[in-house]
C-alpha cells in the first residue's frame, strides 16, 4: 500500500492547493469588481524596461467613452522605503486625490482603510501603508502620524490599509500621483503606469472593453491586431490564472501519478505472490464448484481493499499536507495559498485508489481463475 498512499498523498496535497489557490484568486477578483477594466501597455507595466507607454492623455481618452463610467491613471514603481534607519523594497502606489477617485478606490476592498484615512484633494506628501508593510517589513510597527522615507523624500503616515491576502496590495505604500510623478520623474510626460476603468451599470464589461478599444486604437492611430496598449476585463484575467493554474497542476499531478504506477506494480506482486500461496484453496475452491468468476471476484476484491485502505491513508496524509502549508504561507504573509478540502476531492481520490488497485490486480486474479483444480491440489501434495 506504500506507493498508494504516497500517490495519492501527492496527488490529493496538490489538487487541495492548487484548487485553494484557484478559489482565493476568484475571491480576490471579485473583490475588485466584475465591473472593472484594466489598461495597461502591451509589454506590462514596467516602467523603463517596457517600450509601449500610457499617459493622462489615455485616462482622459478612456473617460470619454460613453460605456465607462470612471477611469483613473496609476503609477506603479519599486522604491526604497525607510523607517527608523532600516531600508525595504516596496511597491510604490500612485493614484489620484481628487474626490471622484477617492469614490472610486473606497469601492475597492484592495484600497479600504482600516486605521487613519484617505487621501484629500489638499493632501501632499502623504502615505497610506499595506497592512505587511505597516506591521511587519520593519522591527518597529509604523503608527499613524508617524514619518517614513520614500526614494529620499519625507511623507507622513495617514493610514493603514486593511489587510486584503493579495501580497501587492498588502505589501504597497500608497501615495499621491503627484507626489510619485515628482519621485520618479514623470511630471513633464504625464506617463501613468495602468489606468483602472469603472463600467457604467447595466453595461456588459466585454462591451465596453471593446469600446475603449476603439477609442484607443483611434488615438493611437493603430489597426486592430497592432495595439500598443491591453484592455482586460476581471473575467479575463480570472481564466486567465485559472488556465495557468491548471496546466501546473496536471503536471505535477502528472509527476505525482507515478508514485501511483509504482504502487499498482507493488499490488500486482503482491497478488501474484498470493495466488502462489493460495493454491491449494483455489484448488480446492473449484474442486467444490467455485467459477472462474467467483475466484476472480475474490482476488480483485482483495486488490481493490489494498487501493481503498492505501488511499484512505493517502487522503489524510495529503490533505494535512496541504492544510500544512496554508499554515506556512499565511504566517509569511501570503494568503492566496489556501487547501481546497472538497467532498469530491476526498471521494474523487478513493475512488481512484481502488480503481487502480482493482486494475493492479486483474492480471494474478485473471492467473488464478485459470488454474486447473487437480494441478492445484497435486502442487501442494
Amino acid at each position: 500500500m506504500i506507493g498508494i498512499f504516497i500517490g495519492i498523498a501527492a496527488v490529493v496535497a496538490l489538487i487541495s492547493i492548487g484548487q485553494g489557490m484557484q478559489n482565493a484568486i476568484n475571491e480576490e477578483f471579485s473583490k475588485a469588481g466584475a465591473d472593472r477594466l484594466t489598461i495597461q501597455p502591451a509589454g506590462g507595466f514596467a516602467g523603463a524596461y517596457v517600450s509601449e507607454k500610457l499617459y493622462q492623455s489615455d485616462v482622459d481618452v478612456v473617460n470619454r467613452v460613453k460605456s465607462v463610467d470612471f477611469a483613473v491613471g496609476v503609477i506603479i514603481q519599486t522604491g526604497r522605503v525607510k523607517y527608523k534607519g532600516e531600508t525595504e523594497g516596496a511597491s510604490i502606489f500612485g493614484i489620484g486625490s481628487d474626490e471622484e477617485t477617492r469614490r472610486f478606490i473606497e469601492n475597492v476592498d484592495f484600497f479600504l482603510v482600516e486605521e487613519g484615512r484617505q487621501f484629500k484633494s489638499i493632501d501632499n506628501n502623504v502615505a497610506i501603508l499595506g497592512s505587511n508593510v505597516a506591521a511587519d517589513r520593519f522591527d518597529r510597527e509604523i503608527l499613524l502620524g508617524e514619518k517614513i522615507t520614500v526614494e529620499n523624500k519625507e511623507f507622513k503616515v495617514i493610514g493603514i490599509q486593511k489587510k486584503s491576502g493579495s501580497p501587492m496590495h498588502d505589501n504597497m505604500v500608497r501615495i499621491t500621483i503627484e507626489s510619485a510623478q515628482e519621485l520618479f520623474d514623470l511630471e513633464k510626460t504625464e506617463e501613468v503606469s495602468m489606468i483602472f476603468a469603472k463600467v457604467k451599470p447595466g453595461i456588459n464589461p466585454s462591451v465596453a472593453a471593446e469600446d475603449v478599444r476603439k477609442a484607443l486604437r483611434k488615438d493611437h492611430n493603430v489597426k486592430e491586431g497592432q495595439e500598443d496598449f491591453v484592455v482586460v476585463t476581471a473575467e479575463q484575467m480570472i481564466e486567465g490564472f485559472n488556465n495557468i493554474l491548471l496546466v501546473v497542476q496536471v503536471v505535477l499531478v502528472g509527476i505525482a501519478a507515478i508514485s501511483l504506477i509504482v504502487g499498482g506494480i507493488g499490488i500486482t506482486n503482491t497478488m501474484y505472490t498470493s495466488v502462489v500461496e493460495r493454491t491449494r484453496e483455489i484448488g480446492i475452491m473449484k474442486s467444490v464448484g467455485a467459477k472462474n468468476g467467483d475466484i476472480i471476484s475474490i482476488f480483485l476484491m482483495e486488490s481493490a481493499m489494498l487501493g481503498f485502505f492505501g488511499g484512505i491513508l493517502g487522503i489524510v496524509i495529503g490533505l494535512s499536507v496541504s492544510k500544512a502549508v496554508e499554515i506556512m504561507a499565511v504566517s509569511a504573509g501570503v494568503n492566496v495559498l489556501k487547501a481546497y478540502f472538497g467532498f469530491e476531492l476526498v471521494a474523487g481520490a478513493l475512488i481512484f485508489s481502488m480503481v487502480v488497485g482493482t486494475i493492479s490486480g486483474a492480471l494474478p486474479a485473471k492467473s488464478a481463475a485459470r488454474m486447473n483444480p487437480v494441478d492445484a491440489l497435486r502442487s501442494v501434495m
